[in-house]
């Protein structure tokens, strides 16, 4: 099982927490949003970066990483979680990378639907802002753990259109929602894409150490609890132990 969507599955659980009820201390400490540091997969020695900020995880956004890079990067995150990004994945390829280790997986539309069955590795979509409606919908009904938005051909900062787009997503979605950044955000920008209800936020590769630790310590400080659309959907009142009589109910004592 991949412990990326673990950590995925258990920001769910702690950002939809029921009125009435308490979160418990494991759910208090449970980021707001998870932090994926983008690599570029060209060098070993950029696994440091993932430890060094303390992400959640790390992404090789190179389309065509090495064999090799990728297995000896596996090696140097340790137990953070890595996934790798490939466009137009061929079944040879994703045998490749799950046996190299990777903890998930960032493929497109143009993947072998092989990849769709592969219960070993964390499997993410990745969609363009332009998808078509009903083909966002029909996400919901395939084997993968979550999509991620591509912003990174854009703007160069967040724009309203950003917002509106992960804001559609995550209305149409019952899964995770990923955004890769075009570039670094400011803490109201952050703040924005967490009340649209992005889940983690991919930061681009050629950011430094500095600037990347400053984003895990914004991440830190939002607030923790429900948002938006899936904020209401998982609203909850606790039951004392009486019953609650519904509309036709209270009709039929009237009459």
């Amino acid at each position: 099982m991949s412990k990326f969507v673990d950590e995925l599955q258990s920001l769910s659980k702690s950002s939809s927490t029921p009125i009435g009820f308490h979160p418990s201390v494991s759910e208090l400490k449970s980021p707001a949003m998870l932090l994926i540091a983008g690599l570029s997969g060209t060098q070993v020695k950029e696994a440091k970066i993932v430890a060094d900020v303390n992400a959640d995880a790390g992404l090789i956004l190179s389309e065509s990483p090495s064999a090799r890079i990728v297995k000896q990067m596996v090696e140097a995150v340790g137990n953070v979680p890595l996934g790798v990004f490939v466009k137009g994945m061929s079944e040879e390829k994703i045998n490749e990378i799950t046996s190299l280790g990777c903890d998930f997986v960032v493929f497109d539309i143009k993947a072998a639907a092989v990849v769709l069955h592969k219960e070993e590795i964390g499997k993410f979509l990745m969609i363009e802002p332009s998808l078509d409606q009903g083909f966002v919908r029909a996400i919901n009904s395939i084997e993968v753990d979550g999509v991620l938005i591509d912003s990174r051909g854009g703007d160069s900062f967040v724009a309203v259109e950003h917002l509106l787009v992960c804001q559609r997503f995550v209305e149409l979605l019952e899964k995770p929602v990923i955004m890769a950044l075009p570039s670094l955000v400011t803490k109201a920008e952050l703040t924005s894409l967490w009340q649209a209800g992005v889940d983690g936020i991919v930061a681009p590769s050629t950011q430094s150490v500095e600037a990347l630790t400053e984003l895990k310590k914004m991440i830190d400080g939002l607030p923790r609890g429900a948002r938006g659309r899936r904020a209401k959907a998982d609203v909850k009142l606790p039951n004392y132990g009486g019953l609650v009589a519904s509309e036709e109910d209270e009709e039929q004592e009237e009459i």
